[in-house]
């Protein structure tokens, strides 16, 4: 299969690109490069330097390339920015997509895979864990804004017929996540920690995140390719993990002993977040194979590896 990957230098894209690769499908990756990171891209991938919201340069790639799927991950990703300058936001995470959108039906791509948000797309949940029917109360332009790509992905279905397939992530971590910025707390920690730092928790430490690892994410694009996968899934493990637990870990898989800091609490931000995965377990059977502990364990290695 022809699949293009946008945003396929970043974490999660470019970890999807090598998971493509090893299924022996053809990719071809497009990233501005404005987060994605040139060693991560796969050298078995063609790669266009084009932001998505170059719809001249994204329709010369499209005319030169017969797509079956596209395999959408290019995103402005980071909430606080959201919060900031929610035009920049939705001016990337909106208009940039609707332009992959109109070439896809233009072009006749069969398939569209977008990776959503399973945490900033419910906001404060009502009930834990959250599955795909959860109401949908963002609390951040980001958040809107991936909900709004998934209402024009259901326009294009029924107006156009494109199949589609929505992943709503947990939060995603391991190997490639950006330690530099406010985003991927496992990456920020992990690279305070190795450097002999004292990881920052902000407020008491005792708000929770459903923690997914990469390798686990990359197995749910493989299958949507794959399968005949269309609707709406939250990729998550449904277990909750505290900050002050999950600092605790990776201080145990360092083999260091740090005492972290408390800062203040940050404002807005949700106190729990877990999301049930038992729709895509029974539509094809995914599960996440990867224990917490495990994860954090390949990860540091990384980053010990890299000199992060």
């Amino acid at each position: 299969m022809n699949i293009l990957v946008t945003g396929g230098a970043g974490f999660i894209g470019s970890n999807v690109v090598d998971g493509y690769i090893r299924e022996g499908h053809n990719v071809i990756v497009v990233d501005n490069l404005i987060t994605g990171k040139p060693g991560n891209l796969n050298p078995s991938a063609k790669f266009y330097k084009t932001d998505i919201r170059d719809r001249k340069g994204l329709e010369d790639i499209f005319r030169g390339n017969k797509f079956d799927c596209i395999n959408h991950h290019a995103a402005q990703m980071d909430v606080r920015r959201s919060v900031d300058d929610p035009i920049y936001d939705g001016d990337v995470n909106i208009l940039g997509s609707l332009n992959l959108l109109q070439l896809s039906v233009k072009y006749g791509i069969k398939k569209f895979i977008f990776a959503s948000t399973g945490g900033a797309i419910y906001g404060e949940q009502k009930y834990f864990p959250a599955d795909e029917g959860h109401p949908l109360n963002p609390l951040s332009p980001y958040g809107i804004s991936k909900l709004a790509l998934e209402k024009y992905l259901y326009f294009y279905k029924m107006t156009y017929n494109l199949d589609y397939t929505i992943l709503r992530y947990a939060n995603v971590y391991g190997p490639r996540q950006d330690p530099h910025g406010e985003a991927g707390v496992v990456a920020i920690f992990t690279k305070k920690i190795l450097k002999g730092e004292q990881p920052v928790i902000n407020g008491d430490g005792e708000q929770t995140r459903d923690y997914v690892f990469v390798e686990d994410v990359i197995y749910a694009n493989i299958l949507s390719a794959k399968n005949n996968l269309n609707g709406t899934f939250n990729i998550g493990t449904g277990i909750e993990t505290s900050v002050n637990k999950l600092c605790d870990t990776i201080l145990t898989i360092a083999g260091l002993n740090i005492k972290p800091i408390h800062g203040p609490a940050k404002m807005g931000e949700q106190r729990r977040s877990v999301i049930s995965s038992s729709r895509i377990n029974s539509e094809c059977n995914w599960q996440p194979r990867y224990a917490i502990e495990e994860g954090l364990a390949k990860t540091v290695k990384f980053f010990r590896r890299e000199g992060v």
